[in-house]
């Protein structure tokens, strides 16, 4: 299908992108790698007035360090952000999920921000920056704000992001030194998760010192798997220790029920990918 008219805006600036966005409103689109928004179009599932292109503004790309913080723009892309040292050496997890995200095209085009931002709960991403505890930095015609992840993704494709507010980049405390797996069920290559789950966990003298978890899929936002978490941390870094508290991973969620799995069937999912990704993740 052909796209609804609509008018193209592509600034260089972040001023003129934020500007450009509250000029046109709430009937207005901005598309980043356009992965997701695309194919949107195309259904004509939207039909925005102004589609603005974040693509020619520099400042919004790349990866650098701030202090004890990762900070990545939010137009950088899954190609970047897997490639990076920094992010392999100061946030594992992330560099693990993003290598499971689609495809050589999608990774080279889709960018990290416009994933979150789409806040689709079958992504990969979300769950990642809500177990890392990111915080997410949007600019607006009133200035910047930060969002924590937890309360950034608040339903199915809806953030906390401010209509007129654009999403510049996402600041990830490092986890030097931890061990991270992402652990992912879909039925065919590239497809999306059925469920996945990222582990990240700090294991020191045998014993597991932190722990964080993070659920794909398994309600209509990403899912912090925090009785995982707190049964795991200060038991020994072994098969029955984890495997006890992947018992834990489905409580506090409400997965869907679609054509891939039904609703026990994901929780059940949740318990057997903990498992393994934490026991992946502590070299067990």
């Amino acid at each position: 299908m052909i796209p609804a008219a609509f008018d193209y805006v592509a600034p260089t600036t972040l001023d003129d992108a934020v500007r450009a966005l509250s000029e046109a409103g709430e009937d207005a689109k901005v598309i980043a790698g356009g992965q997701s928004l695309l194919p949107v179009l195309r259904m004509r599932l939207a039909a925005p007035s102004v589609l603005i292109d974040l693509g020619r503004i520099p400042e919004l790309r790349g990866v650098r360090e701030d202090g004890d913080a990762l900070v990545i723009g939010a137009m950088t892309t899954h190609y970047e952000v897997q490639r990076d040292q920094l992010v392999r050496d100061h946030a594992a997890l992330l560099a693990e999920a993003t290598d499971t995200v689609a495809d050589p095209q999608v990774r080279h085009r889709g960018t990290f921000g416009g994933s979150l931002a789409h806040a689709d709960p079958a992504a990969d991403l979300p769950a990642v920056a809500l177990a890392l505890d990111a915080e997410l930095v949007a600019r607006g015609p009133n200035g910047t704000r930060t969002i924590a992840a937890a309360e950034f993704f608040t339903d199915f494709f809806t953030t906390a992001l401010d209509p007129t507010e654009i999403l510049v980049e996402i600041r990830l405390p490092k986890t030097t030194g931890w061990r991270a797996h992402y652990e992912k069920f879909n039925r065919v290559a590239q497809a999306w998760s059925i469920v996945a789950v990222a582990a990240a966990v700090r294991v020191d003298g045998g014993m597991i010192a932190q722990a964080r978890v993070g659920l794909t899929n398994m309600a209509s936002v990403p899912v912090r798997a925090t009785a995982v978490e707190q049964a795991l941390v200060g038991q020994p870094a072994s098969a029955e220790s984890i495997r006890a508290a992947a018992a834990h991973a489905a409580e506090g969620t409400s997965p869907p029920t679609d054509g891939n799995a039904d609703t026990a069937y994901r929780q059940h999912l949740a318990q057997v990918l903990t498992s393994r990704a934490v026991a992946a993740a502590a070299g067990v």
